[in-house]
């Protein structure tokens, strides 16, 4: 097939490496979209290896991925690199907590995300799903940012779920600070290219910790605020870690580790599914007829109402849609670990010290693993249990799994059916997004769709 026709039937991808980068362009790289570090041959290896100062390899093999994941997860830390960029914002919380340390944690925090618990905070998604939908008729007609809506929408959720009343958060303040921090600090630099150490101070983040003190003092307000008002009547996210504690020693979290964990929370927990819920949407306008069929779904379930959490069994094609935007944009699209003992992936040599990545993107593009990859094709989930738990890595995988990964797949699906029950989408010529990964693989530009009401 050659490649306008390649070009007519696949939405956007990134242009993958083709020839082998140096220091200064991986550097210059990465700081333009860490996804174009990716060699294109990634899509079509089980492992690709090399040295940039340090040796590195990237790993496709959902047997390997495995080990690094589950197996072998003590032996495969978070990279240097990750705890640079995310420490100053979220410390020691359970996304960058190594050991005892996470281990306590997420014991004292999964409670918090059980299923029943996730299940009784749907209403709170349901109303952002209707708020949503008004601000969206309000553009009707015209053309829309639909990024900046789903941004809008899962803040909404994440804030009132996390810290519902609580009157010393701003949440446009919180907000404006991380996405400071993220402009100034999440980007790679020279010195993370060459595996400097951490103490060496990396000045581009430096700027930013005017913005994280005032984020946490925010943060510790709130919690002070709690406690000293005590629980409310239906327990939100804080009150459930504030209650929560380590069922084998009875250790519960401080006030900085509460603080860090609720930031990690709130912005992993909007970000991520803003970014899902707008990739979706993005590909629905890519595709009349997934969409055609998405909305026949979504109107017989819903009628003229906002989904709710008792939908979800009649929406199956809309997770199938939800699951494959997050195959093809992945919003965690690049893992990294650093490995601490000597080991064998793929039949090769793994030193301690090596930087051993999982590219996301790359290993859900695999051409072994995923016939016509590039495709969007929501079938690929219509059976979710023949796909291999670790050649589908949305949310990572093992005992480190993200704790919110059925908390933001029926966010997701709630808003996304509301939506598509009421809407109808089309492309706005010229204005395809560009997936750009920094900290998240964001759609840079935006997600321009026309809209029109049903």
């Amino acid at each position: 097939m050659d490649q306008v026709a390649q070009t007519e039937r696949t939405p956007v991808q990134v242009p993958l490496a083709t020839r082998p980068l140096g220091v200064w362009a991986s550097m210059k790289t990465g700081q333009r979209n860490l996804l174009e570090l990716i060699p294109e041959i990634a899509t079509r290896q089980p492992m690709v290896s090399g040295r940039t100062v340090k040796r590195w390899h990237m790993v496709m093999d959902p047997g390997a991925n495995r080990r690094i994941l589950k197996e072998a997860v003590e032996d495969y830390p978070k990279s240097d690199v990750t705890k640079l960029i995310l420490g100053p914002a979220i410390g020691e919380s359970l996304f960058i907590a190594e050991g005892a340390h996470w281990l306590w944690q997420r014991r004292a925090a999964a409670p918090a995300f059980s299923a029943r618990h996730v299940q009784a905070l749907a209403p709170v998604m349901t109303a952002a799903a209707e708020r949503s939908a008004a601000r969206i008729a309000a553009q009707a007609g015209r053309a829309a940012n639909l990024f900046i809506e789903t941004i809008a929408a899962t803040f909404e959720v994440i804030t009132d779920v996390t810290l519902s009343g609580g009157r010393a958060f701003d949440r446009s303040a919180i907000h404006a600070a991380f996405d400071a921090y993220i402009a100034s600090a999440a980007r790679i630099t020279l010195l993370d290219v060459i595996g400097a150490p951490m103490w060496v101070p990396r000045p581009s983040r430096l700027f930013s910790a005017p913005a994280m003190r005032e984020m946490k003092a925010m943060a510790d307000r709130v919690i002070d605020e709690r406690r000293a008002e005590g629980a409310h009547d239906v327990p939100d996210l804080l009150d459930l870690l504030l209650d929560g504690a380590d069922p084998e020693t009875g250790r519960k979290m401080t006030t900085t580790e509460l603080r860090d964990n609720l930031l990690t929370f709130i912005v992993a927990g909007h970000e991520t599914t803003a970014l899902t819920l707008a990739w979706s949407l993005y590909l629905c306008a890519f595709d009349p007829e997934v969409q055609h069929r998405a909305r026949a779904e979504a109107k017989a379930a819903l009628g003229a109402r906002a989904a709710t959490v008792a939908d979800l069994a009649a929406l199956p094609y809309c997770r199938q849609i939800v699951d494959e935007a997050l195959r093809l944009y992945p919003p965690a699209a690049f893992l990294s670990r650093t490995a601490r003992a000597d080991d064998t992936l793929c039949g090769r040599e793994i030193r301690p010290g090596d930087t051993v990545m999982l590219p996301i993107y790359a290993l859900h593009r695999n051409h072994a693993l995923w016939p016509d990859p590039h495709r969007f094709d929501p079938d690929r989930f219509a059976d979710a249990k023949a796909i291999d738990r670790f050649a589908y890595l949305p949310f990572g995988g093992g005992p480190r799994i993200c704790i919110g990964a059925s908390f933001a797949l029926q966010e997701a699906v709630i808003i996304l059916a509301t939506l598509l029950a009421r809407f109808r989408f089309t492309p706005v010529p010229g204005r395809d997004p560009k997936p750009v990964l920094i900290l998240t693989l964001r759609p840079e530009g935006g997600v321009w769709l026309n809209v029109e009401p049903d």
